[in-house]
């Protein structure tokens, strides 16, 4: 019931659904991804990092906690460890996660790193041709894009 309740964008019905769980059931793997989830799409960074790294943790394989895991950590202003998530993730999603290594161009392009930022980007591209045109306009990557002048690139 929780996942349907958030794909109605009732996050608070979500959450109860998930404190009924029986108190033996409640530290599950599929529970604690529905908790990371919740917990993304209420924008509660601070929890989605709490109950997304003991996830990729116990299931390296489940991209989606290590990009909620960074997401929240670069949402909390901290890019050095949303990097270092990342940097993790990458050894079990290296070759199929696009949003891996563009998240990664972003953290780098954040961080100044414009060269790995620019390498990371053309790798999310050729996973992801499609966000190209998504990527001109992404303030993390505003530093890629902009012309010595100031000016964006063509």
């Amino acid at each position: 019931y929780a996942q349907g309740y958030l794909a109605l964008g009732l996050f608070k019905a979500a959450q109860r659904e998930l404190g009924a769980i029986a108190a033996a059931d409640r530290r599950t793997l599929p529970v604690r991804k529905m908790r990371v989830e919740c917990c993304m799409a209420a924008k509660a960074w601070n929890q989605v990092v709490a109950w997304a790294k003991p996830v990729t943790e116990a299931d390296p394989a489940y991209e989606p906690a290590w990009i909620a895991l960074a997401y929240a950590l670069r949402e909390l202003k901290r890019v050095e460890e949303a990097k270092a998530a990342l940097l993790a993730a990458l050894p079990h999603h290296q070759r199929t996660s696009g949003v891996l290594h563009y998240n990664l161009a972003c953290y780098e392009c954040l961080l100044g790193n414009l060269a790995d930022a620019k390498r990371r980007l053309a790798r999310a591209f050729k996973i992801e041709p499609s966000w190209q045109e998504a990527a001109r306009s992404d303030p993390d990557l505003k530093g890629l894009f902009l012309t010595p002048s100031g000016s964006m690139e063509s």
